[in-house]
């Protein structure tokens, strides 16, 4: 896995504050699988990005996210692949949106990658004219992060799973590694879940 933090590294910067997780929003999370036909046998496992730049996959936020996805998919019985080739039983394929919601209800991308997140969300800080010293309501930031669980022999997809939540700008929730922790955690909560039901978690 070179050009990747290493795993121990990122992860301790995920979960750094461990107790501002119980402030983060709830997360929707919805599963597919067919696991109550044919159940599902944890193996070997790589984690990827679904991006197409190499330099995406190296950057900082990206692995924040694949460490998280990491560790919860130990958790739930995976070992991770030290065979950057073909060596793993199952792809576990990642796909990280990030969008502003702004106060008057439009949507606009969030780039992620290489550096973060781009610059200032918001427009300011309201002056506070009148009565109103409150300002302008602030935006969201939407956060979605979608795993696809694949056998690498054949390419079948075994489990899917969607995270979304979404939080204040500057809030602590609104950040790449705290959502990362909570988005990973909600998604293989219980796995492998009930398919097809949107569930949310607190």
């Amino acid at each position: 896995m070179s050009g990747f933090p290493s795993i121990a590294a990122v992860v301790a910067a995920a979960i750094v504050l461990p107790g501002c997780t119980a402030m983060t929003p709830p997360v929707e999370v919805t599963r597919f699988h067919n696991a109550q036909v044919a159940p599902i046998v944890p193996g070997s496992i790589a984690v990827e990005a679904n991006v197409p730049s190499e330099e995406d996959r190296k950057s900082l936020e990206y692995a924040t996210y694949r460490a998280a996805l990491l560790r919860e998919l130990q958790r739930v019985g995976f070992s991770e692949s030290r065979d950057a080739g073909n060596g793993s039983q199952y792809i576990a394929s990642y796909t990280l949106d990030r969008a502003i919601l702004s106060a008057g209800g439009s949507r606009s991308p969030v780039s992620v990658g290489v550096g973060g997140s781009t610059g200032s969300y918001g427009s300011g800080v309201g002056l506070g004219i009148g009565i109103n010293l409150s300002g302008p309501p602030k935006d969201k930031i939407a956060t979605d992060l979608s795993v696809r669980i694949s056998n690498r022999a054949d390419g079948n997809v075994i489990w899917e799973g969607r995270a979304s939540v979404e939080a204040k700008e500057g809030s602590p929730a609104s950040q790449p590694g705290l959502a990362a922790a909570k988005l990973a955690e909600a998604l293989f909560r219980d796995f492998p879940g009930a398919s097809g039901t949107t569930i949310r978690v607190p």
